[in-house]
């Protein structure tokens, strides 16, 4: 593949960025390569959360003290920041969760116990997160409603005309991924949108694996609901986003009780406040919501489209290079992928993959990748995956190549139990 000069010059500045890329792992240089279960945090993150809690440090809501002020303000300007950054109408709209799981879930359980009845339908796909798959089950389960799976083609893409015949006058809630965590392929979310709402159904997107590759506008796509993970997009854990449309989260009743979320409270009864402190039981992940306004304004002050256009390229770079590995078989659509590249090497495991490679500084993911129905509509059980970043290089991506190739000579060796042994430290 022929190299820019001017593009891998602005990745090696932008890698100086994040300090944990510089440190070495068995003895080599650290290749992360496992973005799509947590991105690595740039310092001015970092900085930010310590400067919080080292100088201004104080709960929100309520207080009239000025550290309470302080902590309050910035938490609100917060929300301000996500509501920016996701074109949402409003800053109501923005309510903070513990991250994308916690954000389905409390659709799961106010929208649900509010507006799913008997027989009614929730429709998902099969390549979602389970995330995604275990909360409408156990709402399904609940209300004695149905979930309906929409089927993939034989690539592994989005069967469209599939999903539109599933979605009926009983279907409710369609509940997709905007991106697969596992294929890295990209849904036409804003045509599942359309589908929906012509039949009457609202719609929640999971778009913790789109936010860190590429703009998403709430209000263009018409999502009734969009979540995501600050983890994801080079924030800190334990915080994430339930977007919402107002006019639907003013409907739903709270899912979780305590302070913060009252109007008022007494024994014979309790009223709710306002969107969005409604969804917000109990003191909340301040650090983490101004980590994650720190993390927007980096993603802000960045080229998005040049991101976007080196996440591309680097997973075309590996799928080629991967795809000329003998017994190596790449999982899902080989085009229009956002940085996601999984695979199986036939008669090799895939823990065994990534052990091989991770003492060669190569850091991936393995195994059925919260997503086992994926794996099963391929006829797998566990595979690896290679997630990009704007921060990874195409120098590494053919570090991942050798490395497989090594793994491929291990278990074509004759000595292939020693050799194992010495690279995995395997008694």
């Amino acid at each position: 593949m022929a190299r820019q000069k001017g593009i891998e010059e602005w990745v090696e500045a932008v890698r100086a960025e994040f300090p944990t890329l510089s440190r070495a792992v068995n003895g080599r240089s650290l290749a992360y390569l496992d973005n799509a279960a947590s991105t690595m945090k740039p310092r001015r993150v970092i900085d930010a959360m310590q400067r919080f809690y080292a100088e201004d440090y104080s709960n929100v809501n309520r207080g009239t003290h000025y550290l309470s002020q302080v902590a309050t303000r910035r938490f609100e300007s917060a929300r301000e920041s996500v509501r920016r950054f996701i074109g949402a109408g409003e800053s109501r709209e923005v309510i903070f969760t513990g991250g994308t799981t916690a954000a389905i879930n409390l659709v799961a359980y106010s929208w649900g116990e509010a507006f799913l009845g008997r027989d009614d339908e929730v429709l998902i796909s099969t390549m979602e997160h389970h995330s995604n798959i275990v909360p409408w089950q156990m709402l399904c389960e609940r209300k004695n409603a149905r979930l309906r799976v929409a089927a993939l083609d034989e690539d592994g893409a989005l069967d469209m005309a599939a999903l539109a015949e599933r979605i009926t006058p009983r279907t409710k809630m369609v509940a997709v991924t905007h991106v697969s965590n596992v294929l890295g392929v990209v849904n036409p979310v804003k045509e599942i949108v359309r589908l929906a709402h012509e039949a009457g159904a609202h719609v929640l997107i999971d778009g913790a694996q789109a936010i860190p590759h590429m703009p998403v506008n709430v209000q263009e796509l018409d999502a009734d609901f969009y979540a995501f993970s600050s983890h994801k997009m080079f924030g800190p854990t334990g915080i994430g986003v339930l977007y919402g449309k107002s006019s639907i989260l003013t409907q739903m009743p709270p899912w979780q009780g305590g302070g913060d979320m009252i109007g008022r409270v007494s024994f014979d009864g309790s009223t709710w406040a306002n969107l969005p402190h409604k969804f917000e039981a109990g003191t909340p992940n301040i650090a983490g919501a101004i980590g994650l306004a720190e993390a927007i304004d980096y993603l802000e002050g960045m080229d998005r489209q040049r991101m976007a256009d080196w996440e591309f390229r680097l997973a075309e770079y590996a799928i080629e290079l991967l795809g000329e590995i003998e017994g190596v078989r790449i999982l899902g659509p080989q085009q229009n992928n956002a940085g996601a590249v999984s695979f199986v090497l036939e008669g090799v495991h895939a823990h065994d993959i990534g052990a091989i490679l991770d003492k060669q500084g190569l850091a991936t993911r393995t195994g059925h990748h919260c997503a086992q129905p994926l794996l099963k509509h391929f006829g797998i059980e566990s595979a690896s995956r290679a997630s990009f970043a704007f921060y990874n290089t195409m120098e590494e991506v053919e570090r991942l190549a050798e490395g497989v190739r090594r793994v491929v000579d291990l278990f074509c060796s004759p000595s292939i139990f020693e050799e194992i042994t010495e690279l995995t430290n395997l008694d």
